[in-house]
């Protein structure tokens, strides 16, 4: 009975020690894409802030109409190149939580629209999908604006 219990309890610490660092570098991962997001949008490279959404994106954002990918990407490609506003973003990250393949990450972005003196605080949540090329992607997002 007590060598089962010493089986046991190596198998539990294992599983412990060898899924921790998967998903502590997980974690890390998307950390890293939402931070690299925020530095493409604010530096003005479309094409990079895109690559955080999948193909299969659907944003629902409070007020607005659903949108896919397609309609996210225009939307983000519009605001970057208005040459009458500059947008900036910050992010403050509230939660990541990695299940496999999935993860859900709270979040608030807040959004300076100058020279409006626009600010716009936005919570959310995101929804990412590791893919086939091995980088998580927005699947979907949900998001309002936060009354001030």
């Amino acid at each position: 009975m007590r060598s089962r219990l010493a089986v046991l309890a190596a198998v539990i610490l294992a599983v412990v020690f060898v899924a921790s660092p998967a998903a502590a570098s997980d974690v890390d991962d998307i950390r890293a894409r939402l931070e690299q997001w925020t530095d493409d949008f604010n530096a003005g490279r479309a094409d990079e802030a895109c690559d955080l959404f999948s193909s299969e994106a659907i944003s629902s954002y409070r007020g607005q109409p659903e949108r896919s990918y397609d309609e996210i990407c225009a939307l983000l490609r519009k605001s970057i190149a208005d040459p009458a506003n500059d947008y900036h973003y910050e992010l403050d990250l509230r939660e990541i939580i990695v299940e496999g393949d999935l993860a859900v990450v709270r979040l608030t972005w807040t959004l300076f629209i100058s020279p409006l003196n626009i600010t716009s605080v936005e919570p959310g949540m995101d929804i990412f999908r590791r893919e086939a090329d091995g980088k998580w992607r927005i699947i979907r997002y949900l998001a309002y604006e936060e009354e001030l």
